[in-house]
C-alpha cells in the first residue's frame, strides 16, 4: 500500500551483515540461488541516494553506531518505494551526532517526495524537522499545530493537558504587558 514502518526497536539482526539486513526477508535470487553481487550493488546504490555513510556494506551491523543502524533499518524500508514513512523514536537512544545525521536524514527522504510521520517524545527533533505536530492524548486528537507559528510551550500543554501552569500564565501576563 505504499506505507513502510520502521519500529523504535529496528529489528536488525546484529551478526548480518548490511546488505543481509536490508534484504532480510526479500533476498533476490537468480536461478534459486541469492544474487548476492545484485544485492550488495543496490544496497550501495541506495545507501548512496540516501547519502548514508557507512564504512562497509559488508560489515556486521553490531559493529556500527546507533546512528548507522537507525538509517540502515530507515533505509531497508525504503526498498518497496514507500509512499509514506512512519517513524517510531528514531531518536530514542541516540547521541546528539548520531541524532543530527537521522534528522537530515528525514529531510533527505522529505526532498525524495516521500511522506514523514515522525512519532517522537522530542520537541527539538519535531520542531527541526515538521511541519505540522499532530499531538494524540489519551487515544484522542488533541489538536494540530503549524511548526512555524506555535510555540513549544503551546504544543507541550496539548501533549501534557495542562492549559493552566506557571508557563502558560506567564506567556498570557507577557502578552498583556505588550499590548
Amino acid at each position: 500500500l505504499g506505507v513502510a514502518t520502521v519500529y523504535q526497536d529496528l529489528a536488525l539482526c546484529d551478526n548480518i551483515d548490511v546488505v543481509g539486513n536490508l534484504y532480510l526477508g526479500r533476498e533476490l535470487r537468480r536461478f534459486g540461488v541469492l544474487d548476492e553481487v545484485e544485492m550488495e550493488r543496490r544496497s550501495r546504490e541506495l545507501l548512496s541516494t540516501l547519502s548514508i555513510r557507512i564504512p562497509s556494506v559488508r560489515i556486521p551491523i553490531a559493529s556500527l553506531s546507533g546512528g548507522q543502524r537507525q538509517t540502515v533499518a530507515i533505509a531497508r524500508s525504503m526498498l518497496g518505494e514507500p509512499k509514506l514513512v512512519i517513524l517510531d523514536e528514531p531518536t530514542a537512544a541516540l547521541g546528539v551526532e548520531q541524532t543530527a545525521q537521522v534528522l537530515d536524514l528525514v529531510e533527505r527522504l522529505r526532498e525524495r517526495g516521500h511522506a514523514v510521520i515522525l512519532i517522537s517524545h522530542n520537541m527539538a527533533d519535531v520542531k527541526a524537522v515538521a511541519d505540522k505536530v499532530a499531538v494524540l492524548r489519551l487515544g484522542r486528537n488533541n489538536g494540530v499545530f503549524d511548526v512555524k507559528t506555535t510555540s513549544q510551550e503551546e504544543i507541550i500543554s496539548a501533549i501534557t493537558g495542562a492549559t493552566d501552569n506557571a508557563v502558560t500564565r506567564r506567556a498570557a501576563r507577557n502578552a498583556e504587558v505588550s499590548k
